[in-house]
């Protein structure tokens, strides 16, 4: 076992692929893949399951990678404090539902990011699609929620999947509303008292379950519903149509404006949110770092 078959692994898995690895590692693929095998054949199990859509993680290769990532870290801090070596492009992705605090602790990341070279990654996307994206390591790191009707579902999903779901944070929920709509000004909204409204939710494509919602009380019927596929859309439409969503509560000024208010839906429902990860799988420095910011900024918001 040789760092340069590791670093032939993590590569592998950062680019979903052995032809954009081999392309990114200037070495024929080939090559690379007869480099792979002779790794699994001296670990004596195989890292990659390869089939016609392609390849993704065993779970003994889960585990592998996280200790392979932790040897390349070592490795590299030993050569840049005595061989004067330059760090490493730094790697690192997350996905998540459409939550204005995953993108705040994102940017607070980049800033804090002291490097000449990276490449980072966050996926505002659909609740399946993270689930896919954390099992097959094209993010380290999936954000979203669990609540009373839901949870049963997914936690079902990310078993099946060795995934983990970690606790960050239980909230009420609110309703955004755009400063302009009637309902702007009270201190808290029924259901009753958004009937008249559009209620905006965020399109689940062919996985379009109640289940997989990102808005919790998605059973109850409304007179008017409009699916959007983007956040900036959504905050369009809250304004422009004076409709509103569900959420935790915690919005940015920063990153949406000043015309989006958060009030409190009542309701006894809880919304717990949380980020998942690969069973066995270590969190990279990035990724440790990452869910720290996280929870700095959600400690500093007033839910």
């Amino acid at each position: 076992m040789t760092l340069q078959q590791l670093k032939y692994i993590v590569e592998i898995v950062n680019r979903g692929s052995m032809r954009e690895a081999a392309s990114r590692l200037y070495v024929s693929q080939p090559s690379l893949s007869a480099a792979v095998k002779e790794l699994e054949t001296e670990l004596g199990f195989d890292i990659f399951i390869r089939s016609n859509k392609g390849i993704s993680l065993s779970m003994q290769g889960s585990e592998f990678l996280g200790y392979a990532r932790q040897v390349l870290e070592q490795a590299e801090l030993l050569e840049n404090r005595f061989l004067g070596k330059k760090p490493a492009r730094r790697i690192f992705s997350v996905s998540a539902q459409h939550y204005a605090f995953a993108v705040n602790a994102f940017v607070s990341l980049i800033r804090e990011y002291d490097a000449t070279e990276y490449e980072f990654a966050i996926r505002e996307t659909k609740t399946h699609e993270i689930v896919e994206d954390v099992k097959t390591l094209r993010s380290e790191i999936g954000i979203l929620y669990l609540n009373d009707f839901n949870e049963q579902v997914i936690r079902k999903l990310l078993r099946e999947n060795h995934l983990e779901f970690h606790p960050l944070f239980e909230a009420s929920p609110h309703v955004f509303l755009g400063s302009n709509n009637p309902l702007a000004q009270k201190e808290k909204v029924s259901l009753d008292d958004l009937a008249p409204y559009p209620c905006l939710t965020f399109d689940q494509g062919i996985h379009n379950s109640f289940y997989y919602s990102e808005e919790i009380l998605s059973t109850v019927s409304r007179p008017k519903n409009i699916q959007v596929s983007d956040r900036a859309t959504l905050f369009n439409l809250l304004v422009g149509l004076e409709g509103y969503t569900i959420s935790t509560g915690i919005i940015s000024s920063d990153l949406n404006g000043e015309n989006i208010v958060s009030i409190p839906l009542d309701s006894r429902e809880k919304i717990r949110i949380g980020c998942i990860t690969q069973k066995s799988m270590q969190l990279s420095p990035i990724g440790r770092r990452y869910i720290e910011l996280l929870k700095e900024y959600i400690n500093e918001t007033s839910l």
